[in-house]
């Protein structure tokens, strides 16, 4: 993440979430969204072939969710980090997913105010390591 466009996949098994994500994403002159997943096994396909900086992941979709997916893509890829964007607001949720070895975690209500701040966060955190 050196000065290019930060390089994004984003997962959501609902395809109007996911293109609400992309056009809040695409607002952004630094941010490229370099593809998108449907589900789980798409998100670890997806990522073996695009190998994005930053992974945007739904909790519940259909194959594999995104919690089993987040352990695969950490196994395969432990520097790319995943931030979970979820309706799941509880703590459980929230817990997990830092148990599945995920960077981040907005509310998708929060999103549209969330969700590039947590970008930012992230981005800095791997310039900086």
């Amino acid at each position: 993440m050196n000065g290019r466009p930060l390089r994004v996949l984003v997962v959501d098994d609902n395809e109007s979430v996911r293109r609400s994500m992309c056009q809040l994403l695409q607002s952004q002159a630094d941010i490229d969204v370099i593809c998108q997943a449907g589900d789980g096994d798409d998100a670890v396909l997806k990522t073996r072939e695009h190998r994005p900086d930053v992974v945007l992941m739904d909790v519940t979709m259909p194959k594999m969710n995104g919690l089993e997916a987040a352990k695969v893509l950490k196994q395969e890829f432990p520097s790319i980090p995943i931030i979970i964007v979820s309706q799941h607001e509880s703590r459980g949720f929230k817990w997990a997913a830092i148990g599945a070895g995920v960077s981040g975690y907005v509310v998708k209500t929060d999103a549209a105010r969330d969700l590039i701040p947590e970008l930012r966060r992230i981005q800095a955190l791997h310039k900086s390591a």
